[in-house]
């Protein structure tokens, strides 16, 4: 791009008609609040049985890696130590054995993490929808104390 260009790009974006934010993308005809037809709904929508479905998966894959990734580092181990005597393939087979344990907790680790917050997500969108509906009931109790002021009257 040419400085004359950027100067021009410059203009153009200064003459426009007021100071606003713009999404680098094309109007959707909605005025940006969901795409046609949507009436303005959000596209995300998670429930508690999602949440929950992907976090007994994540545990169950955290309990099968665990038990299978220890085996396959146990064997290489045994072999890498039976093999170092003789061959020098046995000490890069210790290397890798070191290296795949590192792998299998760090993916120990992330299933873990992946259960643990969906089931944190979960326990705190329940206490927001309790305090919400706390909040809304002691609402409809003030609306009832004005209704019968009025009627008093």
């Amino acid at each position: 791009m040419a400085w004359d260009e950027w100067e021009q790009l410059k203009a153009d974006a200064a003459g426009q008609q007021s100071t606003q934010m713009r999404l680098n993308q094309l109007d959707d005809g909605n005025g940006g609040r969901g795409g046609p037809g949507t009436g303005g709904e959000a596209d995300l929508k998670v429930n508690q049985k999602s949440l929950a479905a992907i976090g007994d998966e994540a545990h169950k894959l955290f309990d099968r890696l665990e038990t299978d990734g220890k085996h396959a580092k146990s064997s290489s181990e045994k072999a890498a130590t039976g093999l170092k005597a003789d061959f020098e393939v046995g000490g890069a087979l210790a290397h890798v054995a070191a290296h795949w344990d590192a792998q299998v907790r760090t993916l120990l680790d992330a299933c873990a993490h992946i259960s643990n917050h969906l089931e944190y997500s979960n326990k705190a969108h329940r206490n927001d929808e309790e305090r919400a509906l706390t909040a809304f009931s002691k609402i409809s109790e003030l609306d009832a104390g004005f209704d019968d002021r009025d009627q008093r009257r």
